[in-house]
């Protein structure tokens, strides 16, 4: 039997993950607790000793209790509600400037204060009231919080503020020792209140958790608040997270969380159409008032406010510029060179028409970076590996129109250390009696120069745009392999690693986003125009959908054509390898180390190898709009992909992944105090270096991209619409060709050819059992193991005892598929070191 609620009483629920409770309110009732008998107090009267911070929300400071008393005012008034962290723990979990915010406002019911957080993105924009009424009330609103009034004024209130501050506000607890720490996606997290047992194993603290009235300051349009929070559990012995040691005791993890109240922009903010070519992000909501004939889902383009001074003006100061500030922490020459980087921008908004729109510069001292005003770059540290720090930018909106409110940047620190590392493998510079290159940190330097461009980029409102590398560097949007060239006596020349200012494309798409037009203009119409010209102009936008797809579309590639560019990246490499020697370490440092130098240069091509990769079953593609005149969709030629197969089967051949012997005898075990790491190749052999192990890596790799289960189905998809391109099975029997079917060396080269061999196999097995891909790829690869089966079986009798032996182990791993596929799961190869010089690639692009 159903139960309803009577519609004559007034009921509240308040739902979250373990139940609910009516007027529970999160259980922030703070201040005197008023009776039927006993009226609250007048607040002057309640708050006559207590320091007061006028500003937007008006609050009070008692220094006796450590409480936060806000003055309500403002109810049913929309703003926004925002929340950041000022520290993190250093190791990829909650991190120093994640934030998020939302709009909210105050309410009244009863006796009762909540802080209440509307729908905003299903609206009735052009409806009646009542069409309004009727999308609010189909849609569930959250109440963040509720208040019991310590005192009354008329129309304010004022309520204890301390408990709603002084709380896990983003689910941290539970990302502590995780890795994972978006503030963005812990919202829902965040409104459980404080107290509660953390997923991660910590739990906050009230006893050592205060208000931090530092930093809690109060302005006309924004009331800032700063509390310390601490999170106890875990474990005493040496920390949390890869690295450890990122708190000093780390059974009790201190944070400062920042959050404020800030008064929303007017609504002058004029919203622009969203389109898919444009590189921006889009804003969406669904209005429910909009007409049969017109899609319900609005998209817009989500940017910062800019208008020129001078309306209709070729060139025109801005009404106010976007300024970004860059973290005081940075160290120099860093920090001058993420102002310089950042500024490359204002040559894509003087392209757009305008003059000094967009300044960067160091914070001032007296400012906080975390205050919502600001547009900031972080620099933060971490612990572990500092050569694999990553960074990000994030947008925090206007929920109601997309205007971008605030820019946060967080670069990792010592980012600028894996390129040195790579320009030491480059230029091996470590001679005995001569002085150490420059070139190294000028690169480094130069890196990030382009890194502070593109994460300031994306603060803006951009995406990646992964096909301007073959577009002459066109946009700082896309993530930069190093150029380097090899000069006549052999040396490497690294002075034009990396673009030098905003590129092309940069300029087209803030032309497109920002430009200001003269007052009567039709802007679609406008805007359409400048689309023309930018497409005119060769420019396509791919963000991160083309990986693995687009032949042009790749992040960490270079060249205008991939294979050809991964021919002159192996004659390089080769070369280097060749070379390579102990002047690739600093004077003093352990012979061991030559590894950690080695393993950007042995995998110089693992990023061309994929570019290559997207050749095969690949294909071209827009995203057109309706006759627009841009190509939709086309095939790679056959021809192309032949090129792209053949490029990558070399990389796997015994010559390309062998190592010299003289090299292979300077590497010996790790010495104490430097221990293997992700940084270094794994291995077979225990203590000693495996070169066999480092080219099961490389190789690996390779047939991982070539052997794909989603390639693998375009590659039959696309030959049974167009007979001549190259097919699934055609490409196996090339590469089985080149591995199994090819005579074998004896000897180091004849164990790679093995490898190669064996992991080839492991790859058709593994397609063979993947019970997620298509059907006709399992049976394709099914074929083709049966028939190398068969071959094997007429040549074991007549093989070398080498290649005896792996013939039968392989004839043995077939055997154990053909018992039960099902559960069949072949040894997993060694995992390649991480290489991307920036990761978290989920995390790079928040809202």
């Amino acid at each position: 039997m159903k139960h309803y609620l009577p519609l004559t009483a007034l009921a509240i629920l308040s739902f979250s993950a373990t139940g609910y409770s009516q007027n529970r309110g999160g259980g922030g009732e703070g201040g005197p607790r008023t009776t039927e008998n006993r009226p609250p107090a007048s607040i002057g009267s309640f708050t006559q000793n207590f320091k007061k911070y006028d500003g937007f929300f008006n609050f009070y400071y008692d220094e006796k209790s450590g409480k936060v008393y806000l003055e309500i005012d403002k109810f049913g008034t929309d703003f926004l509600y925002f929340r950041s962290l000022v520290d993190g723990v250093g190791n990829g979990g909650p991190e120093r400037g994640q934030a998020s915010s939302v709009i909210t406002r105050f309410t009244r019911v009863g006796p009762k204060i909540f802080l209440e957080q509307p729908i905003s993105n299903y609206r009735a924009v052009n409806g009646n009231e009542d069409e309004k009424k009727a999308v609010e009330n189909a849609f569930a609103k959250s109440i963040l919080w509720g208040f019991t009034p310590a005192a009354v004024d008329g129309d304010k209130v004022l309520v204890d503020f301390t408990p709603f501050l002084v709380r896990d506000a983003s689910g941290i607890g539970a990302t502590i020792g995780t890795g994972r720490g978006n503030l963005g996606s812990a919202i829902a997290a965040g409104n459980r209140g404080g107290g509660g047992a953390a997923g991660g194993g910590y739990r906050l603290d009230d006893s050592r958790s205060a208000i931090y009235i530092d930093n809690t300051k109060n302005f006309p349009k924004n009331s800032e608040f700063e509390a310390v929070l601490t999170f106890t559990g875990g474990s005493a012995g040496g920390g949390f997270g890869r690295g450890g040691g990122v708190a000093a005791d780390p059974t009790a993890v201190t944070f400062r969380m920042h959050q404020a109240l800030i008064q929303l922009p007017d609504d002058k903010f004029k919203k622009r159409k969203f389109d898919p070519r444009s590189g921006f992000n889009q804003f969406s909501y669904y209005d429910f008032s909009a007409p049969i004939t017109e899609p319900i889902l609005k998209r817009f383009t989500a940017r910062h406010r800019l208008e020129k001074k001078t309306p209709g003006a070729a060139m025109s100061e801005p009404v106010e510029p976007i300024v970004y500030y860059i973290d005081r922490g940075a160290p120099e020459p860093i920090k001058s060179a993420l102002i310089e980087g950042g500024s490359w921008w204002n040559q894509a908004f003087e392209a757009a028409g305008y003059k000094n729109a967009f300044i960067v510069k160091e914070l001032p001292k007296d400012a906080d970076p975390m205050d919502m005003r600001y547009n900031v770059v972080n620099w933060v540290n971490r612990s572990g590996s500092p050569e694999r720090a990553f960074s990000y930018g994030s947008s925090y909106i206007d929920p109601r129109t997309g205007e971008i409110l605030k820019g946060v940047v967080t670069l990792g620190s010592d980012r600028h250390r894996q390129d040195y590392l790579i320009a030491e493998g480059l230029l091996q510079p470590y001679a005995d009696g001569k002085p150490v290159s420059k070139a190294m940190e000028q690169m480094a330097l130069a890196r990030i120069r382009q890194l502070s461009a593109h994460e300031i980029g994306h603060t803006l409102g951009l995406y990646h745009n992964f096909t301007s590398s073959t577009h002459d560097r066109a946009s700082v949007m896309d993530y930069p392999f190093p150029r380097f060239s090899m000069k006549a006596d052999g040396t490497i020349d690294v002075s034009n690693a990396y673009a030098k200012g905003i590129g092309t494309w940069d300029k087209r798409a803030i032309t497109w986003g920002y430009s200001d037009f003269p007052k009567g203009s039709d802007e679609n119409a406008a805007l359409d125009k400048i689309m023309k010209e930018t497409l005119a102009q060769g420019h396509i936008f791919i963000p991160d959908i083309g990986g693995g797809v687009h032949p042009l579309s790749h992040q960490w590639d270079d060249g205008v054509n991939s294979v050809d560019q991964l021919t002159k990246l192996m004659t390089i490499r080769r070369h280097i390898l060749d070379n390579f020697s102990e002047k690739a370490i600093r004077e003093d440092a352990p012979m061991a180390t030559l590894e950690e130098v080695l393993v950007p240069m042995y995998l110089l091509h693992r990023y061309q190898i994929e570019a290559v990769a997207n050749s095969i079953g690949g294909l071209y593609f827009t995203h057109a709009l309706k006759n627009d005149g841009e190509t939709v969709t086309k095939m790679v030629e056959p021809a192309e992909q032949w090129r792209a197969i053949d490029g990558l089967i070399a990389t796997i051949s015994p010559d390309a992944l062998a190592l010299p012997e003289a090299l292979i005898a300077k590497i010996p075990p790790r010495p104490v105090g430097y221990p293997s790491t992700v940084e270094t190749f794994g291995g077979h052999t225990g203590v000693t270096f495996d070169p066999i192990g480092a080219a099961e890596t490389a190789t690996n790799a390779t047939l991982g991209y070539l052997l794909d289960a989603n390639r693998a189905a375009r590659l039959i998809e696309f030959q049974s619409r167009n007979g001549e391109q190259p097919g699934f099975m055609p490409m196996v029997d090339k590469l089985l060709a080149a591995t199994w079917k090819a005579p074998l060396e004896p000897g180091y080269k004849g164990e790679l050819h093995i490898l190669a061999n064996n992991l080839t196999l492991k790859y058709l097995l593994q397609l063979a059992a993947n019970t997620r891909a298509g059907e006709n790829v399992r049976g394709e690869a099914l074929l083709k193991i049966a028939e190398l089966a068969e071959w094997m079986g007429g040549k074991a009798s007549t093989s070398s005892p080498k290649q005896k032996a792996a013939m039968y182990f392989a004839l043995s791993q077939i055997d154990e598929f053909k018992k039960n596929p099902d559960k069949f799961q072949p040894a997993d190869a060694l995992d390649m070191p991480p290489g991307a010089p920036i990761g978290m690639p989920s995390n790079e692009f928040e809202w």
